[in-house]
């Protein structure tokens, strides 16, 4: 299997190389295509023993920092690795609170001789990888120079299953080299043993650990830093990702009324920011954009680093990523600050935390834009039904906290495991 999926990356490199390079273009920051290749210029690996935290981008590193805080804790003479595929996600690793990790790193292009490259500077003692991004040269590199593989708050989107389901055979030669999967859920450890994984368990899931680091936000400090109308409510609208999505958003809200609301919009990829900015300022006739401090009933969030904070002014969130068929956003991090969250029927990627949400009166699914207007004014008209829904959500999170300490001790167990060199 390794050499067939080694000689398919050969053949098909003219596709998604560019691919590749087409889609790194439209990001505002260009990756570093040196570490890309897995030439990294960090010092050569000392007495100290190595963690190699490997996140996708944002979502996956916002999620792994209190794993990161743990891991010092746990593992207090380790060095930490932490590499990023995109560059917003590392953006945001170099924006985020000092001392978390050793170096930063951009992932390696998936080929067998980048990969091994960027081993032997790294050196790891344990590789853990963040949900679902596994590769196989990466991991085969990592087995090559001795690590232990650990798959953390491992989860398979409803989209991945079915595809994986018809990819068995080579599902099962990459979860071979895969140690250990520790995964969110009961359903997300039925999938990942009928793909072929040897050892998997369910740790719960760390983002309502992550999401309740967010929680010393100033609502007053906020307030006022937004030039926000103390006469209306307030919306925070989290992480929305396509134009139909956008617009069916934009529509609701016209049709609640910008008179009645303070809305904060907050797009999931900076790119679409001018994008969404022209169809607020069409169908609004205004709008503010955050980066340049501007103030106003629409106000879009064109930062990185602020949204998980915000929440705490909200009086009700719309999360994204569900109106469209995309998988969902993270809603767990809203709940926290127990606000009544509203989503679209598409949350495949949070399945568990939206099921729970839905079911403990903490969220609600709304399909069409004359659907979210009703329940957003639903919602502005009674304010005992807000705090009804918000009460259950932190509820709902303080039922669900502890992952994250779980996840530390495993690794540090397998740090003990791994090879010694």
């Amino acid at each position: 299997m390794f050499l067939l999926y080694n000689l398919l990356l050969t053949v098909l490199s003219p596709i998604w190389l560019v691919w590749m390079i087409v889609r790194a273009r439209r990001r505002k920051e260009q990756p570093n295509w040196t570490e890309r290749q897995g030439m990294y210029d960090i010092p050569k690996r000392g007495e100290r023993k190595r963690v190699w935290l490997h996140t996708v981008s944002v979502g996956e590193f916002v999620a792994a920092t209190p794993l990161l805080k743990e891991l010092r804790r746990t593992l207090p003479n380790y060095e930490i690795v932490v590499s990023v595929t995109t560059s917003s996600g590392h953006q945001t690793a170099r924006d985020a609170e000092a001392g978390l990790f050793d170096h930063l790193v951009y992932f390696p292009i998936d080929v067998a001789r980048f990969q091994l490259s960027a081993m032997q500077k790294v050196r790891p003692d344990v590789v853990a990888i963040m949900e679902t991004e596994l590769w196989m040269n990466f991991l085969w590199a990592a087995k090559v120079m001795g690590a232990r593989t650990v798959l953390v708050n491992g989860r398979i989107s409803d989209r991945n299953f079915r595809i994986s389901k018809h990819l068995r055979f080579y599902y099962r030669a990459l979860l071979k080299e895969m140690d250990r999967c520790l995964m969110q859920s009961p359903a997300d450890l039925e999938r990942i043993q009928l793909l072929g994984a040897r050892d998997a368990t369910v740790l719960g899931n760390m983002k309502f650990d992550q999401a309740v680091q967010g929680l010393d936000a100033d609502p007053v400090e906020w307030k006022q830093k937004l030039g926000l109308d103390a006469s209306r409510c307030t919306l925070v609208v989290g992480s929305t990702r396509g134009e139909e999505e956008e617009r069916l958003v934009i529509a609701a809200i016209k049709q609640v009324g910008l008179d009645r609301l303070n809305v904060i919009h907050a797009p999931r990829h900076l790119e679409r920011v001018d994008s969404l900015a022209a169809l607020v300022k069409q169908e609004t006739g205004a709008v503010a954009l955050r980066s340049k401090g501007e103030t106003g009933p629409y106000v879009i969030l064109d930062t990185y680093g602020e949204l998980s904070s915000i929440y705490c002014v909200s009086d009700l969130v719309v999360i994204g990523g569900g109106f469209e068929n995309l998988g969902g956003q993270n809603l767990i991090q809203p709940l926290a600050h127990g606000k009544p969250v509203l989503h679209g029927p598409y949350m495949q990627n949070f399945r568990d935390s939206a099921a729970m949400a839905d079911v403990a009166g903490a969220a609600q699914v709304c399909r069409t834009a004359e659907e979210l207007a009703a329940a957003i004014k639903e919602l502005l008209d009674d304010p005992a039904k807000r705090k009804l829904a918000g009460d259950a959500a932190r509820e709902l999170v303080a039922q669900n906290l502890g992952a994250t300490k779980r996840y530390a001790e495993t690794i540090a167990l397998e740090a003990t495991k791994a090879d010694s060199r």
